[in-house]
Parts: structure tokens; C-alpha cells; sequence
């Protein structure tokens, strides 16, 4: 694994790199993107069994191919085995015990002269969920999706997934049943997006859409933005990790090891002020790496996207960390709570060496929908928030526009919009 000096001539060049490592190539697949979108706005379903057939490697022939029935979420569900029916259920209900205490209030604030002003806040009527199919299968990505959908009292919700070769997976059939059967259809990909954003014969459109997903999934939902709302357009995923002298570096290791078998564009980032971590790391990176399923996947990553920098100080340690903004921050030092004040950017930040990153993946209850490529600067989390719109609430009475509609009527004149003038000055008469 590559180890950069911080005290080294090139390395303000070598960490722009870093820097960069969330710019997707959105312009080479956007027309391919954009021709997709459009032959499922015209085309409806038909459009649907083209992709598939071509992408997910089977052949719909009736609309009703297109979505997994209640009956096939039960039986999967019942399939599983007590541990995995055990494991989901607890991350079911620590995301839904978390994810509670986000929602916003609606309120109403009296002032003396009879003005009411206020927020009603209410949930979206239909969400769209997407949870990725394609190298591997991620129950976990629906639960932290579609939960806080529930918790902010989404009344309807449809969820898209591609299934290669018409084979749904048991586990995330399970995951469905848990969390009530929504709507869901065996459709992945940029096709995916626009079937939520605009709807098909079989398939609703939707009002928000949510949840990770490839260069052409992350591209559909930026061309859609505005015709319904997004959560955020991801990139690959990424960790950072600051760490001290105290840290375990067979720790450091499998967590870097934990993001970089993600895929090969994943990052995983270590910065320390020690020499001798930094070292220990790296021998400790190679020695787990064998042991990897995803040992070629996870290699590549660690090789081209992969990268320990040894700061003088866990201060400069910091200030880089905050300039790369992780999705992930993992903070393993012998205080870590001290250092929480100066984190200023990061998609979730894990404390403490009995705190690895895949805690908040599947069983903490905070969103892994997070963040990457540096919008953590002006991003959050997955939240309910995303589910809800708020609308303001103003309620002026006859003593109020009396008292301040004067101003108000100045100001509209000073814009030149004397309609707007006069509709206060009527009320003035």
C-alpha cells in the first residue's frame, strides 16, 4: 500500500489526487443515459423488457413479470434461517429507533399583535427506492432506505432492484417482508431511475428517489433532479481513518480492507503521525488481502485508490482529513472524543477501536446511505428529512397588516410590482 510523507516535496501534488477521487466521468455515459431515460418516457414497459433482456439477461414478456409479488416476499422471508431473521429484525428496529428521533415538527408561533406564523410539515405521497444488484446483493442498503421512508410516514413506496437472470435473492426478499412489502419490480439501472421519475404502465412515479448506485444510476438521477427530488448523487465508496500511535494496525487494516472490496474504485485512506503504524499497516494490509474473497476486487482498489499519509501531528492529520470530507471516518486514537470538535466534514464518523465502519453499514441504526467524494462538505446523511416537505404557515391579522403593511407596500413599490403594492394598500383602506 502506497505511504506518502506529508514532509515530501511532491506531496501537495499527490494529495490533489486524492482530492479528486470522487470525479465520475458522467459526460462519457450521459448521452447513452439520456437516450435510455427518453425510450422509457415514450415507451413505457416496452422500453423496460429491451433493458432487461440486454442488461439483466432475461426476457419479461407480460407487464406483470416486471414486479415481485407479496406471496414470493413471505415465502423467501420464511426460508431464512432464526440467526439471519434475528439479524435483520434488530437492524430493522435500531434504524427505525434512530431515524425517529430525526423527524422534524410541525409548530406554530402567536405574536402579540395577532400575527400566526408556523411550519406543517408532511410527508411526500410516493418514494422511490433503488438498491443495487449487480456484484453482489445489499439487504442492508434496502433497510436503510426504505425505514426512514416508513418513520416519515410515506403512505406509499416502490422499490426497483435489478434481478440477473430472473433470480430474485432470497435475503433481500426477506428484507422486503420485514419492512411491510412494498411495491417492488425487477428493473436496475439508469432504466430504473426513469421509470420512477416519470412512471410506466406498471410502474408509479414517484416523488423522491433514493439510494446508491452505479455511473449510470448516480448519471440518471442528475438528469432527473428537478422533475422529482434525489437524495444525493454518490460515487464509489470511500473510508478515512485517522490514527495515533495507540492504534492496532491489524484494526487499520481490515477497515481500510472493508471499503476496498467494495469495488475497484473504492478509497481507502489512512493518515497518522506515526512512521511506525503507517509501516505495520501496510504489511498488515497484504497479510489480509489473501484471506479475501474479493481479494482481486479489494487489491486493485487498495493498489490505485489506496493510501497511508504520515503526518507530523495529529492536527495536520485532521486538517487533510477535513479537506478530503470522507464518507466514512473512523477516528482511532487514544482519546478519540477530543478530536470530534475539529472533525468539520464527514459523511459519519465512527469513534474508538471498537467502532468499525461496518457497524454503521448494517446494525448502529445512523443511514449508510452517506456522502462521497467530497460532498460531505455540503451533503448529509440519508434522512427522514429527505421523505418530507414543510410548508409555511402565515396568518396575519387586520391589527398586523395595519402595523407592518405599509413597509411591506414600500418594498414591493421599490421592485416596481404595483400589483403587489396595491394588494396590501386595498387592506390599508
Amino acid at each position: 500500500m502506497k505511504i506518502l510523507d506529508i514532509n515530501n516535496s511532491e506531496f501537495r501534488k499527490e494529495f490533489e489526487v486524492i482530492l479528486s477521487r470522487g470525479k465520475m466521468d458522467i459526460a462519457n455515459v450521459e448521452e447513452i443515459v439520456k437516450n435510455i431515460i427518453n425510450e422509457v418516457k415514450t415507451e413505457g414497459n416496452q422500453a423496460l423488457f429491451r433493458h432487461i433482456a440486454k442488461f439483466d439477461k432475461w426476457e419479461p414478456k407480460t407487464n406483470s413479470d416486471l414486479e415481485i409479488s407479496d406471496k414470493e416476499m413471505k415465502k423467501a422471508y420464511e426460508n431464512l434461517n432464526d440467526e439471519l431473521k434475528k439479524a435483520l429484525h434488530l437492524a430493522y428496529e435500531r434504524i427505525k429507533a434512530y431515524h425517529e428521533k430525526q423527524l422534524p415538527k410541525s409548530w406554530l408561533d402567536f405574536e402579540e399583535n395577532g400575527t400566526i406564523l408556523g411550519q406543517k410539515v408532511t410527508p411526500v405521497d410516493r418514494a422511490g427506492v433503488y438498491v443495487p444488484g449487480g456484484k453482489a446483493f445489499y439487504p442492508s442498503s434496502l433497510l436503510m432506505n426504505v425505514v426512514p421512508a416508513i418513520v416519515a410516514g410515506v403512505k406509499e413506496i416502490v422499490v426497483t432492484t435489478p434481478v440477473i437472470e430472473n433470480k430474485p435473492n432470497e435475503l433481500l426478499l426477506g428484507a422486503l417482508y420485514i419492512c411491510g412489502c412494498p411495491r417492488t419490480f425487477k428493473v436496475g439501472g439508469a432504466s430504473a431511475v426513469a421509470s420512477l421519475a416519470y412512471g410506466t404502465e406498471t410502474i408509479p412515479k414517484v416523488d423522491v428517489i433514493t439510494g446508491p448506485g452505479n455511473i449510470f444510476v448516480a448519471t440518471a438521477k442528475k438528469l432527473v433532479y428537478g422533475d422529482v427530488n434525489i437524495d444525493m448523487i454518490a460515487g464509489p465508496s470511500e473510508i478515512g481513518i485517522i490514527a495515533d500511535s495507540s492504534a492496532k494496525p491489524n484494526y487499520l487494516a481490515i477497515d481500510l480492507l472493508s471499503q476496498a472490496e467494495h469495488d475497484e474504485m473504492a478509497s481507502s485512506i489512512l493518515i497518522t503521525n506515526s512512521k511506525e503504524v503507517a509501516k505495520s499497516t501496510a504489511i498488515e494490509v497484504e497479510k489480509f488481502l489473501k484471506e479475501l474473497e474479493r481479494e482481486e476486487i479489494a487489491r486493485k482498489s487498495i493498489e490505485e485508490r489506496g493510501v497511508i499519509i504520515v503526518t507530523n501531528t495529529i492536527d495536520e492529520a485532521i486538517t487533510l482529513m477535513n479537506e478530503i470530507a470522507p464518507e466514512h471516518l473512523e477516528i482511532m486514537t487514544k482519546n478519540p472524543f477530543e478530536l470530534l470538535p475539529k472533525i468539520k466534514h464527514a459523511g459519519a464518523i465512527f469513534l474508538g477501536e471498537y467502532t468499525p465502519e461496518p457497524i454503521g453499514d448494517y446494525i448502529a441504526g445512523p443511514n449508510h446511505t452517506l456522502p462521497t467524494g467530497g460532498t460531505a462538505k455540503f451533503y448529509s446523511p440519508l434522512n427522514v428529512e429527505i421523505f418530507m416537505k414543510k410548508s409555511s404557515i402565515i396568518s396575519f391579522s387586520k391589527h398586523a397588516i395595519e402595523e407592518m403593511g405599509k413597509e411591506c407596500a414600500i418594498l414591493a413599490n421599490t421592485e416596481g410590482l404595483t400589483a403587489h403594492e396595491k394588494s396590501v394598500l386595498e387592506r390599508l383602506k
